[in-house]
């Protein structure tokens, strides 16, 4: 069964940059019709406009996710565009260090709201919607290899990724029967806009994550986009509650002891 998902009306937050834009792009060209969401309203109008006239329609929608109206006002705007949604593709993530002996670093909270709270209420407000419609639907969420790592720097991210992980999980279970698949693809050595401006810190940490990678190379996010295809398209229809990494390998022997992600 092919990844075809020519006229399904999908959502992707994160869409400015990174790996979150590269989906977006994707799913657009292969036919679906995407609400491209962020917060950078200017970097948006601008991706939609080069997309004009590509097989499927985008559309922008400028937004603080972290705000409960705002995900309200998402809903909306995504039904006055489309009429429906199928498909909710969480690509938004914050990447923080974080300080583990400082009781006023905040980084931790900070980083279990955006990457799994949000995307637990954006989980729930697009499966009432797919219910309603009773076709079913598929959820991806972008994760990270960070989830199964302890580095002293990535405390925070590395325990809301293995929340937003056991969230997939969870959620697969409890969405199987309206027929609404939830899966995670997990990053790892991918130049995402996180890793790529960690690069821009520290000049070695390219060669670092490089060779802590068993192929031996940094990932594009088109390579983590195709990840995120499969999973919602029909050639995964029988594949729900998942998480797939796309790493290079990095997660069978992460030799990594910085925040790199």
């Amino acid at each position: 069964m092919a990844a075809n998902i020519t006229g399904k009306s999908v959502i992707v937050t994160g869409a400015a940059n990174g790996v979150g834009l590269a989906i977006a792009r994707l799913f657009v060209e292969k036919g679906a019709n995407v609400l491209f969401a962020d917060m950078d309203e200017d970097k948006l109008e601008s991706e939609v406009e080069v997309l004009a006239g590509s097989a499927g329609q985008a559309v922008s929608f400028a937004g603080d996710l972290r705000e409960k109206l705002t995900i309200n006002n998402l809903m909306a705007a995504t039904i006055d565009a489309f009429d429906r949604v199928d498909i909710l593709v969480n690509a938004s993530r914050q990447v923080l260090p974080s300080a583990p002996l400082e009781a006023a670093d905040d980084s931790f909270e900070l980083m279990l709201h955006q990457n799994t709270t949000v995307n637990m209420q954006l989980c729930q407000a697009v499966a009432k919607r797919m219910v309603a419609q009773k076709s079913g639907g598929a959820v991806v969420n972008l994760s990270s290899i960070a989830a199964q790592d302890c580095v002293p720097q990535s405390v925070g991210y590395s325990v809301a990724s293995a929340a937003l992980d056991q969230l997939t999980r969870a959620l697969a279970v409890a969405y199987a029967p309206h027929k609404i698949r939830v899966n995670a693809v997990a990053l790892g050595s991918v130049m995402s806009g996180s890793l790529h401006a960690l690069i821009l810190e520290d000049e070695l940490l390219r060669d670092e994550v490089i060779a802590a990678t068993p192929l031996g190379r940094i990932g594009e996010p088109d390579e983590a986009a195709q990840a995120a295809l499969f999973l919602a398209s029909p050639a995964a229809s029988f594949i729900t509650g998942q998480i797939l990494a796309v790493d290079g390998g990095r997660s069978l022997l992460d030799r990594m002891s910085k925040l790199a992600y």
